[in-house]
């Protein structure tokens, strides 16, 4: 999967920034499924060991995708105190199972993942110019 230096560099800045809460946002791609845009959002749970992206915020992304032909087509969040790795919680929130999940460790790394039906499947990320 091939994603947009920006947008990781984004996704860590705003992980960082959150710490100790999780951060999260959303990702939104083209027709083709090229990543456009990250989304940077406010955890409304204000914790380090979960996640809910706030409605009002999640709404106004999906218009805006929406308005430049986009769509939604990932989320992420961060691990402040652990690995990038998709904990039990993760799995079983997951409820896209065509989105892509991607995980900010506290160790700087970004790992991509596939979650369907409880299991997991790592995505190599292949970072783009």
């Amino acid at each position: 999967m091939r994603v947009p230096g920006q947008i990781l560099d984004a996704i860590q800045n705003h992980a960082e920034s959150c710490a100790p809460e999780e951060a999260c946002g959303l990702l939104a791609s083209d027709e083709h499924g090229a990543f456009k845009m990250v989304y940077c959002l406010t955890n409304s749970q204000h914790s380090a060991s979960a996640y809910t992206v706030d409605p009002v915020e999640h709404f106004r992304a999906m218009r805006h995708a929406e308005m430049n032909g986009w769509h939604l087509s990932g989320v992420f969040h961060s691990h402040p105190l652990g690995e990038p790795f998709p904990s039990a919680t993760d799995r079983a929130l997951a409820m896209e199972p065509e989105w892509v999940y991607l995980i900010a460790g506290s160790d700087g790394t970004i790992r991509a993942y596939h979650l369907r039906a409880g299991s997991v499947e790592e995505v190599p990320i292949e970072v783009e110019a």
